[in-house]
């Protein structure tokens, strides 16, 4: 099988190996497709001129935070409504990462970010899905990918808090895939360990794949299920569920919709929606030229204002027609650092790149959507991902609870109750899922002069 790719160094320690390790490596070599990566290889120099592809785009077609209101929003919102107690939405959380640029040495959904109570990233996603489903009266199933070294912990962590409610039926984790690394001068595939190649995750673009894989999509299919609202796990803030926006996807009859937030400065680092040649697409903030990026219209906002906060709905039989079409999510490649055994057995840990990584990316699906669409929110109302580890500028843990706590202050506030200024409040999902469920509480505090965390047992 190697011979052919030339890539026999893979069994360079075969003969110090017991039969586990034997075993271990010729499952990993037996799962790679050989000629891909050797095509991948051959093509790692080609890649689209997106400066001169930027320079000839237009906005995205959009709802903008000002078409939000009065009949228009009403109707996005019975719609989506319906949808939900209809059975026909399910949520897709995409949980393969590690806290590792946290300082976190666990699987990243297991952060305790709850700013009052420490609840985990998983226990938010879980019980908004699950008080979505108690809201509409029915199913809302959750499908989690995660990723091979994060997938027996967080199963683990699940099963330990008995899915924080949501019954066992409804609930489908699956496992992404990966992809090996290969030397960027030579092409040929690195061993992490004498017994193991160096494996990652294929990206959030291996959704589609691995969706197909497990068998989550005959899933959907037995259930009727027709639309998936896509998180990633990072993101306390994501409105699992928002009528509106379920609405407004279907009032569209599209294929993808993506949720955006406007830019601050014409450099946020966010992948910027835009149309090209009359599809939509991402350009990463790193693809987007100065002239381009900083480029106004005649009132003086910005032109590409359309940041991705990664949170989606897709239809279901577009994911199912993807699969169909080869090479619908092509794989991107880049040059990082990859720690390996070199020739001899010795453990390298490369200072600067030398590697290639391949990943795909989600937002590729774009450009093959019909009449895919971007609805604008507020950031503070949907997007705070917890990234970094204390003293970044952003995404750190502080700045995520900040937000959190903000939204919760804002919610209480305009239901009546007088909250004090710098008290630390908290909602939980259980209590009340977004400001319409906090209204609905006659049992709301009156006012609030400590730090507090309102859940079910309140």
């Amino acid at each position: 099988m190697l011979k052919p790719h030339g890539q026999e160094q893979l069994l360079r320690f075969w003969g110090e190996l017991d039969d586990a390790g034997r075993q271990q490596l010729a499952r990993q070599i037996e799962a790679v497709d050989f000629e891909q990566i050797a095509a991948l290889y051959e093509q790692r120099s080609e890649t689209h001129d997106w400066a001169a592809l930027a320079r000839r785009a237009s906005p995205p077609h959009a709802v903008r935070i000002a078409d939000r209101i009065g009949k228009n929003a009403d109707e996005g919102r019975r719609r989506g409504a319906e949808a939900l107690a209809a059975g026909k939405v399910g949520v897709l959380l995409v949980a393969g990462g590690q806290g590792s640029r946290l300082g976190f040495a666990h699987a990243k959904g297991l952060f305790p970010i709850g700013p009052v109570s420490g609840a985990s990233l998983l226990q938010i996603h879980f019980e908004k899905t699950l008080v979505t489903a108690r809201r509409h009266g029915a199913s809302v199933p959750l499908y989690m990918m995660t990723s091979p070294v994060t997938h027996d912990e967080q199963v683990a962590f699940l099963q330990e808090h008995d899915r924080f409610g949501i019954s066992a039926e409804d609930v489908v984790l699956f496992c992404q895939g990966t992809m090996p690394a290969v030397d960027a001068a030579s092409g040929k595939l690195l061993l992490a360990e004498r017994d193991s190649l160096f494996l990652s995750p294929d990206g959030h673009g291996g959704t589609v794949a691995a969706l197909s894989a497990s068998g989550a999509l005959p899933d959907m299919r037995r259930r009727g299920i027709e639309h998936l609202f896509y998180l990633q796990v990072d993101n306390p803030l994501a409105p699992i569920g928002d009528t509106e926006f379920i609405g407004d996807h279907l009032i569209a009859d599209s294929d993808f919709t993506s949720m955006a937030c406007a830019k601050q400065t014409p450099h946020d680092r966010l992948g910027n929606f835009a149309r090209i040649d009359g599809r939509l697409h991402v350009i990463e903030y790193s693809d987007l030229p100065d002239d381009v990026a900083e480029r106004r219209d005649a009132s003086g906002s910005l032109v590409f204002w359309a940041g991705s906060v990664a949170i989606h709905i897709f239809r279901v039989a577009f994911i199912e027609r993807m699969l169909a079409l080869k090479d619908a999510l092509p794989f991107h490649i880049a040059r990082k650092k990859v720690p390996h055994v070199n020739d001899v057995g010795e453990r390298v840990e490369p200072k600067k790149p030398n590697a290639l990584k391949f990943e795909r990316f989600i937002f590729d699906l774009l450009p093959h959507a019909n009449n895919p669409l971007v609805v604008e929110y507020a950031e503070q109302e949907v997007f705070a991902p917890v990234k970094n580890a204390p003293g970044a500028r952003r995404d750190t843990p502080e700045y995520v609870q900040r937000f959190m706590v903000g939204q919760h202050r804002d919610w209480l506030r305009a239901a009546g109750t007088r909250v004090a200024d710098g008290v630390a409040v908290e909602i939980s999902p259980r209590w009340a899922l977004d400001a319409e469920g906090v209204a609905a509480r006659a049992d709301r505090p009156r006012s609030i002069d400590k730090t507090t965390y309102l859940n079910d047992a309140i």
